[in-house]
């Protein structure tokens, strides 16, 4: 095992043993109870069942057979969780041969970044998180269930879920996927129509002709942003049936691993083999999930969501943690922003289950953990799933070498010996900075800063033709009390072409890019926030800004005394409205007032 991996393991066991305590024993006490139908009153079962044919009331009750809560982020809206609308038939179907039940707990909010990116919606996109995590658990309070089917896939939707579970880790849990679209136009086409837009050489049709072509049905989007970076996590974790991620909606064999689905959850209950989830996602776990973001350089978002996550189980990690594992975890993937493949194209290179496969094989993976699967450690998921004829799902051992060594490589030969994620410091606070597409000669961009408070000012600015030269963009007062920590995706076109001109450029804020992170250099989560009285709210026009992934330094190159006298920039009066007002963000003032710091997972139910 690498040693790096065992010390970074063992501090976090240390640093939560009190909480982690507190948290086994909760789910002790509630393993400890009757099951819910013969715990609770007559009146709540009747309510329970009240709607379930004949049949099934009788297994719930006279026969006690196992029955299985659904908690589903179907909707329309979101390409990724469309094909959800007829899965509670599928999984009722299964249940039923299998000789249990089901029902539909509950729904959970999903909303599709994609949509809301650059409006005022997106400043909804990060709470949405813990308010998926609330939605699981008011499914889950009912309180009637031996485990629980969690249908769920894109950026925000599988942290919530994932929250809300563990906030009932009693309960045996499987996350059940979709699958990735099919391949469209290319995202590095893409990504050159979105530039050519961004310097008026295309118009708005041409425009949207591409974004169609690239976004044109049912599945997750075919970039490896958050969405996808989720599905590799729940793999390491164990928390799927193995290599289910990618396999796509109407394939044959997704149906056949949605039932088995229903299937690996029935042989973990209570009465079998019980595995609850509070119980597999410990702190093994939870590493074993940062080093396989690390070595496929997946999204910045999960330096946030993960924390939560793991906080949810009583374990405390940080960025330190992820940045002395990425020292020493190699990246064995380039898909797109990373590199040119997509989705698709790492699946068919061998996919999550390669990468663990050689991240087990070169020590830098807990293999000796739980998982969902009964019987199993993390070693089921280093192989792949195949269909039979009668339905049912048989694995196979992957080949030793990648199908594309473009897109997937071994441990033995990375594209790097280090993983794409670094943490940075200095006197402007701590961010962490994507590295993994970013140029070598680009890891330290010393420029003056031009300083907005808003995506909309840089983006007049670099058309008026303000920006034409070496710059460091700060982008404040984009954090989770300011307005909800938005991507500021809208940012990466018009800074890709600075760059493209020969400009050094880099982006520091106190927002989010996520798993779109490109080759521009961005610090990004900078904590404490500008609008926390965080020092970015001390910068200037004009001031020189050191940005380097080389040494880990974020810093303002003022002089200590100059630095220590100024004051705090604040937001304007107009800005705190417009960040508060319209499209629903009044309900979600508690929330940026009560929010904790990115580096703390941007939480607020603490």
């Amino acid at each position: 095992m690498n040693k790096t991996l065992l010390e970074v393991t063992a501090r976090i066991r240390a640093r939560s043993a009190a909480s982690r305590e507190r948290y086994l024993d909760l789910i002790d006490r509630m393993s400890g109870r009757q099951r819910g139908v013969q715990r609770m009153g007559c009146a709540n079962v009747a309510h329970a069942v009240a709607a379930l044919p004949e049949n099934d009331k009788l297994r719930i009750v006279a026969e006690k057979a196992p029955h299985l809560g659904i908690v589903t982020a179907y909707n329309d809206m979101l390409s990724a969780h469309q094909p959800y609308e007829a899965y509670p038939a599928l999984i009722r179907d299964e249940v039923h041969r299998q000789g249990a039940t089901a029902q539909v707990a509950g729904g959970v909010p999903a909303m599709c970044d994609g949509v809301t990116q650059g409006t005022p919606g997106m400043e909804l996109s990060l709470f949405s998180r813990d308010t998926i995590a609330m939605g699981t658990a008011v499914a889950l309070s009912h309180d009637v269930y031996d485990g629980a089917l969690l249908l769920g896939i894109c950026d925000k939707i599988v942290p919530g879920l994932l929250i809300g579970a563990l906030h009932f880790g009693h309960l045996p849990c499987v996350f059940v996927p979709a699958g990735p679209m099919s391949s469209g136009l290319s995202n590095n086409d893409k990504a050159k129509v979105r530039e050519l837009y961004a310097q008026g050489k295309v118009g708005r049709d041409e425009l949207l002709k591409a974004e169609s072509a690239a976004y044109h049905g049912a599945g997750t989007c075919t970039f490896y942003g958050t969405a996808n970076s989720n599905q590799m996590l729940l793999e390491a974790m164990g928390l799927h049936v193995p290599g289910a991620a990618f396999v796509h909606p109407h394939d044959g064999l997704r149906e056949a691993l949605t039932r088995e689905a229903v299937r690996q959850l029935l042989g973990i209950i209570p009465q079998r083999d019980y595995r609850p989830i509070g119980r597999v996602v410990d702190e093994r776990c939870i590493v074993n999930a940062m080093v396989a973001l690390l070595a496929t350089g997946g999204s910045t978002n999960h330096l946030i969501h993960w924390v939560a996550v793991a906080r949810s189980a009583g374990i405390l990690i940080d960025w330190s943690d992820f940045s002395d594992l990425s020292a020493v975890v190699p990246l064995l993937a380039r898909v797109y922003p990373n590199g040119s493949a997509d989705v698709n194209q790492f699946q068919a290179a061998g996919g999550p289950g390669f990468v663990i496969r050689e991240l087990l094989k070169s020590g830098a993976m807990h293999g000796d953990v739980l998982t969902s699967v009964s019987g199993e450690s993390l070693s089921a998921y280093t192989r792949l799933p195949k269909r039979a004829e009668d339905g049912s799902v048989h694995w196979q051992d992957l080949p030793d070498a990648s199908s594309d060594e473009t897109v997937l490589r071994t441990a033995a030969a990375p594209f790097s010996a280090t993983g794409g994620l670094k943490l940075l410091a200095g006197n402007l606070g701590r961010a962490v900075i994507k590295v993994s597409a970013v140029p070598e000669d680009r890891h330290t961009v010393e420029a003056p800063a031009r300083i907005f408070d808003s995506q909309e000012a840089m983006q007049v600015a670099f058309k008026n033709g303000e920006l034409e030269r070496d710059v460091v963009v700060v982008v404040r007062f984009q954090g989770p009390q300011a307005n909800g920590m938005p991507e500021l995706h809208k940012l990466t076109p018009p800074l890709a072409v600075l760059q493209g001109k020969g400009f050094k450029v880099a982006l520091v804020t106190d927002g989010r890019m996520s798993g779109a992170s490109g080759k521009v250099p961005a610090a990004i989560h900078v904590s404490p926030e500008a609008l926390s009285g965080g020092p970015l709210a001390k910068l200037r026009d004009g001031d020189l800004v050191r940005v380097c992934a080389n040494t880990g330094a974020l810093t303002a190159l003022v002089d200590e005394a100059t630095w220590a006298a100024r004051e705090i920039a604040q937001i304007t009066p107009e800005a705190v409205r417009d960040n508060g007002e319209g499209l629903g963000r009044e309900l979600f003032a508690g929330m940026r007032r009560n929010v904790s710091s990115a580096e703390e997972g941007a939480v607020t139910w603490l």
